[in-house]
């Protein structure tokens, strides 16, 4: 390997940036194969031995310098929390580990930099984050083009989560028992409007509420690291969305089997009655309103509505010529290999474009669905359709996944 500014620096320095990058790319939502991907890319370049091991709640470098005649490895265990997709930050990470391997910025700039990614979040943005879950509920009423009542309903509980999401910031007593008490406050918001204004489709109303809570992605993720042969990862984290799916359930049955005790009978109707245009102004908020949860830059915000809107429209042009199932196939493959071919055409991060493009296809929403239907009817069978759902759409998101990753290779794994 040719000399660089990167591979003359210490070996400390290097062990260092390259796990301060670790520690970064994990906190920011990137799965175990692509962080052990884009490390060991970047470890050979800076020319260190590194042997990671990646779960969603920790990590095991071992790093060795191979130009050292008697090598001694050094290893780290980090635990840490599971990540948050966050676009802003995981763009500036790359945009660190890029300069410091064209030699722009020496490794100890780097790690200095990295450090430096994490500024303290100001108001405003906490604010903008509590709008962004009204927003992505009130715009999948529009997208379900569900009646007037129902989606300002859902926006105005999508509100209260934000809130209370907010306050779980920091604080672990509120953080574990997060989403069990925003299914507790979708379904009050949803059962008080049906029970003293006017009827509406209760269980689909509670869903848009809590969408941004439901772990399709991270379903979607666990599958694509157990087919990747990352089993541990993948089974950890196929765990933790089931428990999120779970302790939502928990939350909303509490609340619906209170209801019931105390003589509330609310009114129920499954009506979707809106015009083609509702829908279309729903897929734009919905844009926007991801591209503030997903916490892009201002910068990359067209990119990624652009990019869920497009991944959508693929979909549902899909679904209606080859059925749903061929649509989810057709929408994950196409953002796959065009979020690819953005990263090596701009040289970022291609979850810029793959993580919004497949947002609106992972099946978070059927598989709570399914639960609370279960839970209600108390019936096996009741829930067989939404499992099979569930099912088919994974199928489909991971066989667009990898086959969109084979025609068209992922640039250094981001």
């Amino acid at each position: 390997m040719p000399a660089s500014p990167a591979t003359l620096a210490p070996y400390t320095e290097r062990i260092a940036f390259l796990t301060e990058l670790a520690e970064r790319l994990h906190a920011y939502g990137t799965t175990a194969q692509r962080l052990e991907g884009a490390l060991l890319g970047v470890a050979d370049r800076l020319g260190v031995e590194c042997e990671p091991w990646v779960n969603p709640t920790g990590m095991i470098l071992t790093f060795r310098d191979p130009t050292d005649l008697q090598p001694t490895d050094f290893t780290r265990v980090i635990r840490m929390p599971p990540g948050e997709t966050d676009l802003s930050r995981l763009s500036r990470a790359d945009r660190i580990a890029e300069d410091v391997l064209a030699g722009t910025m020496n490794v100890a700039e780097g790690r200095d930099a990295l450090e430096h990614i994490e500024r303290p979040r100001t108001r405003r943005w906490r604010v903008l984050q509590v709008i962004a879950f009204a927003m992505v509920a009130g715009a999948v009423g529009c997208l379900l083009r569900l009646p007037w009542l129902d989606t300002a309903t859902a926006a105005l509980a999508g509100l209260g989560i934000g809130v209370l999401n907010q306050l779980a910031e920091g604080r672990q007593r509120l953080r574990e028992p997060l989403e069990a008490l925003a299914g507790m406050l979708a379904a009050t918001v949803a059962v008080l409007v049906a029970s003293f204004i006017g009827p509406i489709n209760l269980n689909t109303v509670i869903i848009a509420a809590v969408i941004v809570l439901l772990p399709g992605m991270a379903l979607t993720n666990a599958i694509n690291e157990l087919t990747s042969q990352h089993l541990v990862a993948g089974t950890a984290r196929f765990a933790g969305a089931i428990t999120t799916i779970l302790k939502l359930t928990i939350g909303t049955m509490l609340t619906l089997t209170l209801a019931e005790l105390i003589g509330l009978k609310p009114a129920v109707h499954y009506a979707r009655p809106q015009p083609d245009w509702v829908e279309w102004v729903g897929l734009v908020v919905a844009g926007y309103a991801f591209a503030v949860a997903f916490r892009a830059s201002r910068r990359d915000y067209l990119l990624v509505m652009a990019s869920a809107a497009l991944g959508y429209l693929i979909s549902r042009i899909g679904g209606q010529l080859w059925g749903d199932v061929a649509g989810v196939f057709l929408g994950a493959f196409l953002m796959t290999v065009l979020g690819n071919l953005y990263a090596r055409w701009k040289n970022r991060p291609g979850a810029l474009v793959r993580l919004p493009g497949i947002i609106l296809l992972v099946p978070g929403s059927v598989s709570f669905r399914g639960l609370i239907t279960l839970m209600q009817q108390q019936d096996l069978s009741a829930g067989q359709a939404a499992l099979m759902a569930v099912v088919n759409i994974l199928m489909a998101l991971i066989a667009g996944l990898m086959f969109g990753n084979l025609l068209a290779p992922a640039r250094r794994n981001l």
